[in-house]
């Protein structure tokens, strides 16, 4: 009962309004404001009135165009960057070795064999065209030429350049070829690959300024064509074994061999090792910085044994990164020269980004809509991964097949002539769109937090020529179990790596304008220009509400006329008088009326047709006595 008359009076009130006209609202607003402007509206005299009238609304411009610039400032999400310097035990990185070269020759030879005989004829062609057209004629594999051959284009003529066959075929149905060509060779002409799709049908031309460049692109591109058929349990066999490779191992005071390394096979350098990843037991500590508690290693990467043609650089690959992160060697990591001890002293960096919306950096990179290819190997989430994952979904889409060089997905293949004829063509045409790289790049994110180990490299010979003979006799006695020396210094290397000092420097990002800055800065606004606080925001809200509300009722009793207006222009007479109207809903039997016979009776003969009610009975029920209360209870009710 309570809750009912508290309803209705709070609907009453809602149906009252604030009692007051706009004007009144208005006057009242700046006579009671505790902003300072409007009070001198409404206390002046005419000529003030609007002096201060021009100066509140140009005060009041001034903070809402102030306002909208520390919102603005507010939402670009802007960050400081702050450096710190810490001091502390850290935890050795993981060190990742390969050989420069990524096969045995020895191992390889047998696939290679066609390839080396052409890629010697395509040499001989090139240094003296002449013995080349000589020895064209000899059993050569020309299925693999004719799938992505060499060719010279001559473009002193830009408007007719010539396209000619380093084996003399003439690809734009000219003659005289022996002649243009030599004239070709004395003038530079450029060395570009052909690379065809759709049989032939549609081609384009990869270019080189150097014959060393196109032919060295070429033979890998051919010789990816080859390894992408053999299993990779095959390719792992022909690859470097830790234990011919690491001669010498040592961790600070401890001992340690190739079983302390995690080979992981790697495609552009073969079997590559990783020293303390983290993977299976936990990370080690250095326990002091400086030469003597780092990794020292001893390494052979058996030049003699390189594969010619796809390997022109001799020495260790190694990087240093994190635990369980993958290890992108080809992009980050170093060369170390063989023949040398290379000391690499480690400082460390860690970064750590904010993430949205105040940059697009990931934690583990489940919000990135790319397929990682690189989850087999239970590492953590990098930026390289994603971008290489994203090129061979890519590659996977376009071509049907996924590139050699990286993971593949279940179900899926690797390009090579025999299955896709087609695949250099499109492998290229997708390595060189730059809509592919802004793609990826736009997909992929940064990771929020990074460690980053920067490096000092020095080198000196090793071994020296006093020790040489003795150096080389013990390690070839360890390894092989000979009185020979079976080792040289064309493929021995030294490594030192070990931590500067522990000091460590952490970069962090943080917000450079949080909420208490841009309300400090808002509050100061309005206080310095209007005088205002708080307080006067509520008041101001508070008049607006009002306004509001008077507009509702105002709404709300316009639309209550055009009813009643729409209702009145039914009738098309006059309206009745008293009299008809008495006469017309009195009943003195208690009969119910009948509507009558014909729309034609009745003083309106427009009026509509509908039930008039006969005289109700008395009210018994009234003239009964009933308690005070009660009366009272609603006597109210009918007030409200």
């Amino acid at each position: 009962m309570h809750v009912k008359k508290y309803l209705l009076k709070c609907l009453h009130r809602l149906q009252k309004g604030p009692g007051y006209t706009y004007k009144e609202l208005l006057v009242w607003y700046c006579d009671n404001t505790n902003t300072h402007g409007p009070k001198r509206i409404i206390c002046e005299g005419p000529k003030k009135k609007a002096v201060w009238f021009l100066i509140t609304l140009l005060f009041a411009a001034l903070v809402c165009w102030q306002w909208s610039i520390f919102i603005k400032t507010y939402l670009s999400w802007e960050v400081s960057v702050s450096l710190s310097v810490g001091f502390k035990t850290m935890d050795f990185p993981a060190v990742t070795i390969c050989n420069a070269s990524p096969f045995k020759y020895s191992k390889v030879k047998h696939l290679l064999k066609d390839l080396d005989e052409l890629m010697e004829a395509v040499l001989e062609s090139i240094l003296a065209p002449e013995l080349g057209h000589a020895n064209a004629t000899r059993a050569l594999n020309s299925s693999i030429w004719n799938h992505t051959p060499l060719v010279l284009i001559d473009e002193r003529n830009h408007h007719h350049p010539v396209v000619l066959d380093l084996f003399g075929d003439r690809h734009n149905g000219s003659s005289n070829s022996s002649a243009s060509e030599k004239i070709c060779n004395a003038q530079g002409c450029k060395m570009a690959m052909r690379l065809c799709s759709l049989n032939g049908t549609q081609c384009t031309f990869r270019n080189f300024t150097s014959a060393t460049q196109a032919v060295t692109e070429w033979y890998i591109l051919q010789a990816t064509n080859i390894f992408a058929q053999v299993p990779q349990q095959e390719l792992v066999e022909m690859s470097y074994p830790g234990e011919q490779m690491i001669l010498a191992c040592l961790f600070g005071a401890e001992p340690c061999n190739y079983r302390n390394f995690t080979p992981i096979f790697y495609p552009h350098y073969g079997n590559c090792y990783i020293f303390n990843w983290g993977m299976t037991e936990k990370a080690l500590p250095s326990a002091n910085p400086g030469t003597e508690f780092g990794l020292k290693l001893i390494l052979d990467i058996g030049q003699e044994d390189y594969v010619p043609f796809l390997t022109s650089t001799a020495g260790v690959r190694l990087m240093l990164h994190e635990q369980r992160s993958y290890p992108f060697i080809r992009d980050e990591g170093i060369y170390a020269m063989s023949g040398t001890e290379t000391s690499i002293g480690v400082l460390v960096d860690k970064l750590q980004r904010m993430g949205e919306p105040y940059s697009q950096c990931t934690v583990n990179g489940s919000e990135v809509p790319i397929p990682n290819f690189y989850s087999d190997y239970n590492t953590t989430y990098s930026i390289q991964a994603c971008l290489r994952s994203c090129f061979q979904d890519h590659m996977i889409r376009n071509c049907n097949c996924g590139h050699y060089l990286y993971p593949l997905p279940r179900g899926e293949k690797y390009c090579n002539n025999r299955d896709f004829p087609d695949w250099a063509h499109c492998y290229s045409g997708l390595q060189m769109s730059v809509a592919q790289r802004e793609t990826c790049i736009r997909m992929c994110k940064e990771s929020c937090n990074d460690t980053q180990y920067k490096m000092t490299i020095s080198m000196a010979d090793w071994p020296s020529e006093a020790s040489e003979d003795w150096i080389f006799h013990v390690l070839s006695q360890e390894r092989d179990q000979s009185t020979n020396i079976t080792l040289s210094r064309k493929g021995i290397v030294k490594l030192n790596i070990y931590f500067q000092e522990f000091n460590y420097r952490t970069i962090e990002e943080s917000a450079a304008n949080n909420i208490v800055w841009l309300l400090s800065n808002l509050g100061g606004q309005f206080g310095f220009w209007m005088g205002g606080s708080v307080l006067c925001l509520i008041e101001f809200g508070e008049i607006i509400i009002d306004f509001v509300w008077i507009t509702i009722i105002k709404l709300v009793a316009l639309a209550k006329s055009l009813r009643q207006r729409r209702a009145q222009a039914n009738y098309s007479g006059p309206p009745p008088t008293v009299a008809e109207l008495v006469g017309a809903h009195t009943n003195f039997s208690f009969q119910p009326d009948m509507a009558p016979h014909s729309p034609n009776t009745g003083p309106y003969p427009n009026e509509q047709a509908l039930p008039i009610p006969g005289t109700p009975p008395p009210n018994y029920d009234s003239l009964r006595l009933q308690p005070l209360d009660v009366i009272e209870s609603e006597s109210d009710g009918d007030a409200i």
